[in-house]
């Protein structure tokens, strides 16, 4: 569904553009007069309403689209609109007959259908026949076989001298009517292609083999239906010589190609055989022989011999190109292996050509020709003449088997066995009128075929109202113009609306000075013509300037909602004009104040003021769209408890009440109270709530307004509810406690009596380390050796 909405849009928007595209087209013509409008495309149309022109609206405003020329007020049988038509002058149908009735003359075979028709063409409007082909059986042929006679095709020679009465028995089953004739070929007569010595001039061969004298081009024999003539003039043929390699065919293709009255052509199948084993010179290759001349594309016969090659260069391609097509002449190259590819890419050069494989002797020519012949009339291509300027062509195929081309492959159609038809679908545009709407002939024809369609080309250039035109009528400044289509058409000369102004005069300070509104001309959306304003054209027909200076205008007004004005007034001189009930300056404010009233009646509760529609409310903590709310009041979250508490979890006083009268908010709830939106997450205020419900539990809920005026509840999910003591946790938390505490008690004792111990050994050890055990100082010790001293021993004069 959603993908079906999207291509209505996006082919509304197509639409609308390409209206838009086609109605700028009309507008931007800036038309002078009803045949100029006319011109700019097939959409546009001229009003001839005399009174149609508003003020400051120029003559070229009566040039729009025809919907857009309506809905501005003219009336429909006063708009010139012109179409063009087609008209069929020469209709034979295309002929049904096979080989086992009555011979018809070729001019009595119709292939193509119709013959002759006229269109007149409106410019941008295509008008379309079709075109019908149908390849009758029986059809006359005429085949020319041009041969090189270069001595490398002595072995060739042989063989062709049989091919007349072969190729007639051949021939015979396709048509009754067939004709052959025969050409040979060198090279030009002069060096370097040939030696022009006296000797090589007679006999360009060398040792005992014996040649003709070297030539460019001769016409043996005649297009004509006797097989034993052919063989009796070949067979008396002779191989002749020259220089170089590539030979002098293009020379001799042309004389075939222009001499038509000494080749025999008929107005039927046209084929030209060429046959050589070597490649070929082309345009400014003549210069090696000192040849300048351009190649002039005419005949030069004399005696049946070509007499200008050593006046004229080598035809290039595309002239050789030219002529063929212009004589209906379908070419087969029939050339050796070795410069098949080369030939190849001069047949995708020369439309309706084939390239077959010679052999070695050209044993096979007869059935080369054949398959060359039947892929050759097995494909139609169209072709047709120069157009005129400004007008185009296109083509579709309807081929066999619902096979459909379009674009350049449109032209063609393969495959075609006799009396299959096929139809081709011709489309011609013009654009503008080409030459003065100088009536134009042009012709359509399948290449290789002398059967043509003639098209003779109209141009509507002027209107219908054109031909009644008062010239010199005083509706145009006494005199100055023709009153045509509604409207002045100015002599030389004069301008302006009704031609009051002369030419020479638009452009002067005086008449500027007349269309400025300060310092621009015409407010710069406008041209100053005659001392008044002649205000631009916008691409939308709806979007005009006007005023006596293009001040104003009716799009450049305030806009509310992507919409002009709202939607609700009208633009003028880019100020809105609203309808009634609406105001402001995009026309956006409603005048309204039904969708302000409060329940109780009145507007915005009393706490606000209404404003466009809407309430304004005076304190901004009141919310809703008549103020009704108030989201962080410190009573809300006991006004909506009892509501909260019924939907939420089934109980409270207003259990048995809560679906009537507990349905003005949405209620969402969640897990945990992290879960609930926070006031600086909202972009609305929001008011956190606790309550205790019927079963002495918590719950917990916020309570907000959002923007779209919605009451929202948020609650978590489970109520917090008290619980009692659970005993047996408790003693055996005293026990654990006890018994830690004990524990703890005998760890400090033991740690301080270890930190005792510790003291007194160190202390201990101190005082061992500073004992001394030396005999001579412990008291205890006592010698067992006794010692007496004489007190007065060593005195010996002590008596004396």
């Amino acid at each position: 569904m959603d993908l079906k909405l999207i291509f209505i849009a996006v082919l509304g928007l197509f639409c609308c553009c390409t209206a838009q595209k086609e109605g700028k087209e009309c507008i931007s013509a800036n038309a002078k007069h009803c045949g100029d409008c006319i011109q700019h495309g097939a959409k546009c149309g001229w009003c001839t309403d005399l009174n149609f022109l508003k003020q400051g609206e120029t003559v070229s405003s009566r040039c729009d689209e025809l919907q857009s020329l309506i809905k501005r007020g003219c009336a429909e049988s006063l708009i010139e609109n012109p179409r063009g038509k087609k008209h069929i002058l020469t209709n034979k149908p295309v002929t049904n007959r096979n080989k086992r009735e009555k011979k018809l003359k070729p001019e009595d075979i119709t292939q193509v259908q119709p013959q002759k028709l006229s269109l007149t063409l409106r410019s941008g409007e295509p008008q379309s026949f079709n075109l019908k082909f149908k390849r009758a059986e029986d059809y006359p042929i005429d085949l020319y076989y041009l041969m090189d006679l270069s001595y490398s095709m002595k072995d060739d020679l042989e063989n062709v001298k049989n091919l007349g009465t072969s190729l007639m028995v051949e021939m015979s089953k396709i048509t009754s009517d067939f004709r052959i004739g025969f050409g040979s070929f060198v090279e030009k007569t002069v060096m370097p292609y040939i030696s022009t010595t006296q000797a090589k001039l007679l006999n360009p061969c060398t040792g005992d083999q014996t040649c003709t004298s070297p030539f460019s081009y001769k016409n043996v024999l005649k297009l004509n239906s006797n097989g034993s003539l052919f063989n009796t003039l070949v067979g008396q043929q002779h191989i002749s010589g020259n220089l170089d390699s590539p030979e002098g065919g293009f020379d001799a293709i042309m004389q075939v190609a222009v001499c038509g009255e000494q080749i025999g052509w008929r107005n039927v199948t046209r084929l030209l055989v060429f046959s050589t084993d070597a490649g070929f010179h082309f345009a400014g290759d003549g210069k090696l022989g000192g040849i300048v001349l351009p190649n002039d594309g005419k005949c030069h016969l004399e005696n049946n011999t070509y007499t200008m090659s050593h006046y004229y260069d080598y035809p290039s391609i595309a002239h050789l190109v030219q002529k063929l097509s212009d004589n209906n002449i379908q070419t087969i190259f029939a050339v050796t292996e070795e410069f098949q590819p080369i030939y190849q890419e001069l047949k995708n050069l020369i439309p309706k050509s084939a390239v077959g494989t010679l052999s070695a002797n050209s044993s096979n020519v007869i059935n080369l020709i054949i398959d060359a012949y039947n892929s050759l009339s097995s494909e139609v291509i169209l072709e047709n003449s120069k157009l005129p300027d400004d007008v185009t062509i296109s083509y579709k195929a309807h081929c066999k088997n619902g096979v459909v081309n379009e674009g350049e492959a449109g032209r063609k159609c393969s495959n075609i066995s006799i009396g299959d038809e096929v139809t081709f679908n011709i489309t011609i545009t013009s654009k503008g009128c080409p030459k003065l709407g100088k009536q134009e002939t042009i012709k359509i024809k399948p290449l290789g075929f002398t059967e043509e369609v003639e098209i003779i080309l109209k141009f509507i250039c002027e209107c219908d109202c054109h031909k009644t035109g008062i010239k010199n009528s005083d509706l145009c400044h006494f005199g100055n113009g023709t009153f045509e289509c509604g409207a002045c058409r100015c002599n030389e000369g004069r301008v302006g609306r009704n031609c009051e102004c002369s030419s020479n005069d638009v452009a002067t300070e005086d008449m500027d000075r007349n269309c400025r509104n300060g310092t621009d001309i015409c407010s710069n959306n406008g041209e100053c013509v005659c001392g008044m304003c002649e205000c631009k054209k916008r691409e939308n027909p709806d979007e005009r300037y006007s005023g006596e200076f293009c001040e104003c205008d009716n799009f450049n007004c305030d806009r509310s909602g992507n919409k002009l004005c709202g939607g609700h007034g009208r633009c003028e001189c880019r100020v809105c004009v609203c309808e009634p009930m609406w105001s402001g300056s995009a026309c956006d404010c409603s005048l309204d104040n039904r969708t302000c009233l409060a329940k109780n009646k009145q507007l915005c509760n009393g706490r606000g003021v209404c404003e466009c529609g809407s309430c304004k409310c005076n304190d901004p903590k009141f919310q809703g769209s008549t103020c009704e709310e108030c989201p962080t009041c410190p009573a809300v979250c006991t006004e909506h408890k009892e509501c909260v508490e019924c939907r939420a979890f089934g109980t409270g006083e207003k259990k048995e009440t809560c679906e009537k009268e507990c349905s003005d908010f949405k209620l969402i709830k969640v897990k945990t109270r992290d879960k609930m939106p926070q006031p600086n997450d909202a972009s609305y205020p929001v008011m956190h709530c606790k309550e205790r419900d019927a079963n002495d539990c918590w719950f917990y809920y916020t309570y907000a307004v959002n923007n779209n005026t919605e009451k929202v509840v948020h609650v978590v999910e489970e109520p917090e509810c008290p619980t009692g003591p659970d005993i047996v946790p408790i003693v055996a938390g005293v026990v654990a406690g006890i018994v830690l505490i004990g524990l703890a008690l005998l760890l400090i004792w033991k740690l301080l009596m270890i930190i005792h111990d510790r003291r007194e050994f160190a202390k201990f050890e101190k005082e061992k380390m500073n004992a001394k055990w030396d005999t001579q100082e412990n008291p205890i010790y006592k010698s067992p050796i006794n010692q007496f001293q004489n007190p007065s021993y060593g005195r010996k004069g002590a008596g004396l």
